[in-house]
């Protein structure tokens, strides 16, 4: 469903349309001699064509504390909705004017009060006015001292005078419902919460500031075009159209296709930024990966020992590489055991294994291989995977030419320390992510989007390279398709299931 105060604005100007020629001629309209393109493009038109602004479409007024728990210099509990300044001067008690005749942006310091009066907290009290606030609504937010109990007690005064308990993320939706942010960019807020590195923040402030949206939106506009000038050509008959413009369509469709793959592109990086990339240590018991563990994160984070087996289960641990989180995983080594316990963390560190972004695989390169070891190498996927013929100090016994596999192997004696090469070996499997300037990249939510949208556009090019002008008429229909599920992505059409699978990632009080 689409909610009345999202439709796209077009809608408007169509209804507008209707009602004044009503007006003008107090007869029953019929839209048959508008072009169906018109109608389209009305319906389907940008929202930057027409500044209409939506008004608040909640009527209620919700609470949260907006600050993580625990001990803090202050505390915030933010309040939003059309009660918010009955609520403000119910619990606030200070010199002058009550909170609901103060102007916008006032910053009021006084006492909270709970409902029978009693002194709760020392408070800063700021207004915000509708719509110049993150929601578009009517905000108060309650500043006081820090703690669980003080944003307990000025929580629970909030919601005795009137407000309800927010849900996750409901802030930021309203905001989006009012017209706020869009749903990318309501995304993003979530994302630079978020944030486990500065590459991450940055990149989430770029789609905060509209970065990826107005990617988006260039996109949607195209195929908005597209489909008004392939609406157009239902008017006439295959004879009547010039020998062009179905191999123009066809181009510009190419054109569309194409900047849905640029987007697609980015799914990579922004995977790595928002969950990290899982690079999983693996090999035979004692060649050194619970040592290369602690080398790479500077502590002795696993249990080193010259006894084989030692590590029976797997070690998770983060890190960042050059702004990306690396989830470092220690694994069981592997072998064929006859001990459950070390049986079940050799199956742990296969599942680990399979699910990898990038495997780091450690081999005894001061004895001969064996074939465990030629197995091994020979199922390991070259492009995920970087190899470490370890304990060279020992003597090298295994070059990597002696390795049948494409993946990259190096020397190294983790006993003396990490070859430079070895981060620039992680750089490379990670896809070059690292060595861009951060920006906004799509989430797997938008990845699903771009590729039903890009199967619908290619679908259409091949609809319209026939004569058959029943596949003309099927092709529109599938374009309208395209556009439907394009416009989800920013939010020009949603449904409460998406939009409560959106701000449910959120925390309560955002």
């Amino acid at each position: 469903m689409k909610d009345p105060g999202r439709l796209p604005p077009g809608l408007y100007f169509l209804w507008l349309f209707v009602v004044f020629s009503a007006y003008e001629e107090m007869t029953p309209i019929d839209l048959a001699p508008l072009p169906s393109a018109m109608i389209l493009v009305l319906t389907l038109a940008p929202a930057s064509l027409f500044p209409f602004t939506t008004m608040p479409v909640t009527d209620d007024t919700i609470a949260a504390i907006s600050t993580a728990p625990g001990e803090a210099g202050i505390a915030v509990v933010r309040v939003s909705g059309p009660d918010a300044f009955v609520i403000a001067d119910a619990i606030f008690e200070g010199s002058g004017d009550p909170p609901s005749r103060r102007k916008p942006g006032a910053i009021l310091h006084g006492q909270l009060r709970s409902a029978e009066a009693e002194r709760l907290d020392d408070i800063i009290l700021l207004i915000f006015r509708a719509p110049r606030s993150y929601t578009c609504e009517d905000v108060i937010e309650i500043q006081g001292h820090g703690g669980h109990v003080s944003a307990r007690r000025a929580l629970q005064a909030a919601l005795d005078a009137g407000a309800r308990p927010a849900e996750p993320g409901e802030f930021t939706r309203r905001a989006f419902l009012n017209g706020r942010l869009d749903l990318l960019q309501a995304e993003a807020v979530a994302d630079l919460i978020r944030a486990r590195s500065d590459r991450a923040a940055a990149a989430a402030m770029e789609q905060m500031e509209g970065g990826l949206s107005l990617l988006f939106n260039a996109i949607y506009d195209s195929i908005v075009a597209l489909a008004a000038d392939l609406e157009s050509t239902l008017d006439f008959s295959h004879e009547e159209l010039p020998p062009s413009v179905i191999p123009d369509l066809r181009e510009r469709l190419g054109g569309a296709s194409a900047g849905l793959r640029s987007l697609l592109e980015t799914w990579h990086e922004g995977h790595l930024l928002r969950e990290g990339a899982l690079v999983v240590i693996a090999g035979k018991p004692n060649v050194g990966k619970s040592t290369l563990m602690n080398t790479m994160l500077r502590s002795s984070r696993a249990i080193v020992s010259e006894i084989p087996g030692t590590t029976r289960d797997t070690i998770e641990e983060g890190m960042l590489l050059d702004g990306i989180p690396l989830r470092l995983v220690d694994t069981a080594g592997l072998r064929i055991t006859d001990c459950p316990i070390e049986q079940e963390g050799i199956e742990r560190a296969q599942s680990y294994i399979e699910r990898a972004d990038l495997l780091i695989y450690l081999i005894d390169g001061s004895m001969d291989l064996d074939d465990w070891d030629r197995d091994q190498v020979a199922r390991l996927v070259a492009d995920k995977c970087l190899i470490l013929l370890n304990k060279s100090d020992l003597g090298r016994v295994v070059a990597p030419t002696d390795l049948t596999t494409a993946a990259r192997a190096m020397p190294c004696s983790l006993a003396q320390g990490l070859p430079p090469s070895f981060e620039d070996g992680l750089r490379a499997l990670l896809g070059g992510a690292a060595q861009v300037p951060p920006h906004a990249v799509i989430s797997e939510r938008h990845r699903q989007i771009l590729l039903r949208t890009l199967e619908a556009v290619e679908e259409t090019r091949v609809l319209i390279s026939t004569d058959d002008e029943a596949k003309i008429v099927l092709a529109a229909s599938t374009l309208r398709t395209a556009l439907e599920t394009l416009g989800k992505a920013t939010g020009r059409v949603y449904h409460d299931e998406l939009l409560d699978s959106v701000f449910s990632r959120f925390c309560v009080g955002k």
